[in-house]
């Protein structure tokens, strides 16, 4: 890989954040696991155009957000590394791709499939997917079964262009079994395995592309529910941990 000309540095006065830390895509979800966490006493920060906490009590993590998109969600984990960031899970929203996907569904993803254009800076050669860290995969397979959530394990297919998921791409993605479509994913699996940290990853399915014809389900209940629970699911992920 070649050597970059810029590079990030933690700048002055850095926060100590810890190792772990929660990037959550969607303002919603963050304050709702600020107000799970105990964030009345945390650190704050602003980072770019985004807020950072740390120092929840006895929830061992930051909490970074909100974001959007592959660009901005690489430069939030690259500051978050020079801090001394670790290992890392990202909660965000998906649309359905595969019909066995419903709006309210859990995504674990296995994979996620490149079509951004932040994931192939971080990758030496040609690929057309790339995967999470299996060690952060699994500790929230557990914690979603500790908690008694059901979930879709399987790839994900990350893309920039949010209204040009056209018919012949949802064809294409279902047909290597895609369950969903998202913005951040591969970016964030592919700059963490580049510079040798933990990258896992969680989403919830807000709607649904898979019939071709799209169905928003941001207003359904289900989908309400779901978020609360992977919220209160990630509040005790690391309940053990201290830093």
């Amino acid at each position: 890989m070649l050597e970059a000309i810029v590079n990030p540095i933690p700048g002055k006065n850095p926060p100590k954040v810890g190792h772990r830390c929660v990037m959550i895509a969607n303002q919603p979800d963050i304050h709702t696991l600020h107000h799970l966490a105990g964030a009345k006493n945390s650190h704050s920060r602003r980072v770019l155009m985004s807020h950072l906490t740390w120092g929840h009590g006895g929830f061992s993590a930051g909490i970074i957000g909100p974001f959007i998109g592959a660009p901005y969600a690489v430069m939030l984990l690259e500051g978050l590394i020079t801090w001394g960031v670790r290992e890392v899970v990202f909660l965000g929203w998906c649309g359905a791709v595969s019909p066995d996907v419903h709006t309210g569904d859990i995504i674990i993803p296995s994979m996620a499939f490149i079509d951004d254009g932040t994931s192939g800076n971080y990758i030496s050669g040609p690929s057309c997917d790339v995967a999470p860290s299996s060690g952060v995969q699994t500790r929230l397979k557990i914690a979603c079964q500790n908690h008694h959530l059901r979930f879709h394990e399987g790839p994900v297919w990350s893309t920039d262009a949010i209204y040009r998921e056209t018919h012949e791409k949802v064809l294409h993605y279902q047909s290597l079994n895609a369950l969903t479509v998202e913005m951040e994913a591969a970016s964030l699996f592919a700059a963490g395995a580049f510079r040798h940290i933990d990258v896992g990853c969680v989403l919830v399915v807000s709607d649904e592309l898979s019939s071709l014809k799209w169905l928003p389900g941001f207003r359904n209940p289900s989908f309400t529910e779901r978020r609360l629970q992977v919220c209160e699911m990630l509040r005790d992920l690391w309940p053990s941990c201290t830093g």
